[in-house]
């Protein structure tokens, strides 16, 4: 008999998950009928394979030996790149500057050095995460930025910092800030854009109305111009609802596509910009604005993390921008 106490990561899980997870040698079939004989219990009694398990929980496992025998373990993540752009870190989280062109997570043409993989790599060479300890939980990002778009993302830790920064980002507790070159000007310098959006899962592209439509979300994107010059403007945007595309879309929508955007723009108007093909936006700056509890990232209230490195808005006033295409 082999005895586990569930901790901090594991809890809020499945029962038959946290098993599968603890004993990986463990057949599904043999994992049924021994919760069904009591030969696995929680906290000394039969549980259903949907509970919820709870940290301090005891889990008793009155199985044969041969299946704790340890599986050899080859990490993936051990083959991802350790470059990483570090804004902050803490016990808790890190805030990293994702630049353009790395992936987020894992996709079907990149599985291995993904900005998620270089982050396990990272806290599994410095001590911080190691696999054997945990049962379920790996360090994970609370939020994502596409491919080519560059900026802040956050990761957590543990497991309840993640739960708090999901809660967060969904009850907008957490304000995230971009900086974009815009083709052209907008009528109104500052102003709140709304709309309504759909998108068309086949061409993963979006369009923007300015009344409801079936299927449609409303969208709302607060932005102000910072500078205009040589047809060009920079802007600053507070992203008060995150649809996919929301930002180049809305400025597409009203005559002002970002500059390297050949989805929402056209490759005619980009030319006439020294033929960018990558687009101008970055997350450069995340506050952290809790209203209610945060658990133990309560010590972030008020903290802003910018990225100090935003590789068009130098080239911007400089007026190397054109002439720098990449």
């Amino acid at each position: 008999m082999k005895t586990f106490t569930v901790g901090n990561n594991d809890a809020g899980q499945r029962f038959d998950k946290f098993i599968t997870k603890t004993v990986p040698r463990l057949p599904q079939s043999l994992l049924y009928k021994y919760l069904r004989t009591k030969r696995i219990k929680l906290n000394g009694k039969k549980a259903e394979i949907s509970t919820r398990i709870q940290a301090g929980d005891v889990v008793e496992m009155y199985i044969n030996d041969e299946f704790f025998e340890p599986v050899e373990e080859k990490y993936s993540f051990l083959s991802a790149g350790k470059q990483l752009d570090i804004l902050y870190e803490d016990e808790n989280i890190l805030m990293l500057d994702k630049k353009v062109g790395l992936l987020s997570h894992p996709d079907e043409g990149e599985y291995n050095d993904t900005l998620i993989t270089r982050v396990q790599r990272y806290l599994y060479e410095k001590g911080a995460y190691d696999p054997k300890a945990e049962n379920s939980f790996a360090p994970a990002l609370a939020n994502r930025i596409d491919r080519n778009t560059g900026g802040i993302v956050m990761a957590a830790k543990n497991a309840e910092a993640l739960r708090i920064l999901n809660q967060k980002i969904k009850d907008r507790e957490i304000k995230k800030l971009y900086l974009c070159i815009l083709i052209g000007c907008p009528k109104k310098k500052e102003d709140t854009m709304t709309g309504y959006i759909t998108k068309d899962e086949k061409k993963n592209m979006v369009t923007v109305f300015n009344s409801p439509q079936p299927g449609g979300r409303s969208i709302r994107t607060k932005y102000k111009v910072l500078d205009s010059k040589g047809g060009l403007s920079l802007a600053e945007v507070d992203l008060l609802t995150g649809r996919t595309h929301q930002i180049r879309a809305h400025f597409a929508s009203i005559g002002c596509p970002l500059l390297g955007d050949g989805k929402y723009g056209t490759n005619e108007q980009n030319k006439r910009f020294g033929g960018y093909k990558k687009q101008c936006l970055y997350s450069y700056k995340t506050v952290f604005e809790f209203t209610t509890d945060a658990g133990i990232l309560n010590y972030l209230n008020g903290k802003a993390v910018t990225a100090p490195d935003v590789w068009f808005r130098t080239a911007f006033y400089d007026g190397t921008l054109i002439q720098n295409k990449k």
